[in-house]
């Protein structure tokens, strides 16, 4: 049993609307006419408000190296995800006490939008008071599934080493990763959907110690699953440039909702003993508008499910792994009752699933 105690955030400070977005767009790829009437609608039904961005709107209308843009990356890395974990171990929505940095026995950093070596948690232990005999866990590549896929893996080592504690970050700046030369569908697509964002989670054994700093209200992981289809790479991923991370967006995800992730959630439901009606609520990342009505067609159930990956989808865009942990957070900070059970769900390159049975402990 691994309980998650704690959700943190850090949000970056330039809040940009989906329109703002769109006119940025329009006037950085000097779309007009019937290019404008099949490109731009795309930001309008992607049913996004607003996104958040380390960066203001006048730097993606200059030209940048992949240095410049892994050079930024790496300085508000650790600039948001420091923020995000001295939040999480100190918010009182879920803790009675702060946790002190000392209490942490594993960090598992996880990212997909810059690269770092060492890895970004060795800048984040310089910065706070983490024993120098913590664990470490950095994880690349997982994209949208990472955050589920970051779960799972704390849930894992927790198993196993009861007694302890582990912080789960997730960090993504997604907007760095824009390419301006790139006229291409699928950039133009994730510019529409995608934000930065980072999150931070506390997870703590069955037998630690800091159990009795959680509030009442919490969840905890019962099991994990995962599920990756074979010669799929080409479905989502990165295309590696000289300009730096090209975004891979096949159309072919909602269709693969409703065939690979169906038999993936089948299986687990099966497996887990259960039936769908037993399910209170979905944690899903929402990839995007079509994702999740795919995975209320599939599982024939109300958009109420999924609320709040429409809220967060809404309020923040799309922040590859960090968004399924923002998703979380907002149930969390719902008056759930006891025993409830909800389904964590995220898909990513590969092509793969990741899911985690959770029940609530009111």
């Amino acid at each position: 049993m691994t309980y998650i105690s704690s959700v943190g955030k850090g949000i970056p400070e330039h809040d940009m609307s989906q329109q703002d977005v769109k006119m940025l767009v329009q006037d950085i790829f000097s779309i007009s006419g019937r290019e404008a009437s099949r490109f731009l609608p795309v930001f309008d039904h992607a049913k996004i408000e607003h996104r958040q961005l380390v960066t203001d709107a006048d730097w993606f209308k200059i030209d940048h190296s992949f240095k410049e843009k892994n050079d930024l990356y790496q300085q508000y890395a650790r600039a948001y995800s420091l923020q995000a974990i001295d939040d999480c171990l100190a918010n009182s929505s879920f803790l009675n006490n702060t946790i002190p940095y000392e209490a942490i026995d594993l960090i598992i950093f996880v990212s997909s939008t810059g690269l770092s070596t060492p890895s970004i948690d060795t800048f984040l232990m310089n910065e706070r008071p983490f024993r120098e005999d913590v664990s470490r866990m950095p994880l690349w590549g997982l994209g949208c599934a990472g955050g589920a896929i970051g779960l799972s893996r704390a849930f894992d080592w927790l198993t196993a080493h009861p007694d302890k504690n582990a912080i789960l970050v997730c960090c993504e700046l997604c907007s760095l990763t824009f390419q301006k030369a790139d006229r291409q569908k699928s950039n133009l697509i994730g510019t529409a959907l995608f934000g930065d964002g980072v999150s931070a989670v506390l997870l703590m054994g069955r037998d630690s110690p800091y159990l009795s700093f959680n509030q009442n209200h919490k969840p905890f992981i019962h099991r994990t699953s995962s599920a990756t289809m074979k010669n799929s790479n080409d479905v989502m991923g990165w295309d590696v440039t000289n300009n730096g991370l090209e975004v891979i967006f096949s159309k072919s995800i909602p269709s693969l909702v409703k065939s690979f992730w169906s038999k993936h959630i089948s299986t687990f439901l099966q497996d887990s003993r259960l039936t769908k009606e037993e399910i209170h609520s979905l944690v899903a990342h929402p990839g995007g508008m079509k994702v999740l009505k795919a995975m209320e067609d599939v599982l024939h159930v109300s958009e109420e499910k999924f609320k709040h990956s429409y809220h967060v989808l809404r309020d923040h865009g799309n922040m590859s792994s960090a968004t399924v942990l923002y998703v979380l957070e907002r149930w969390m900070k719902e008056s759930m009752p006891k025993n409830e059970l909800s389904i964590v769900s995220a898909l990513g390159p590969g092509f793969s699933s990741e899911m985690l049975l959770m029940e609530w402990d009111g």
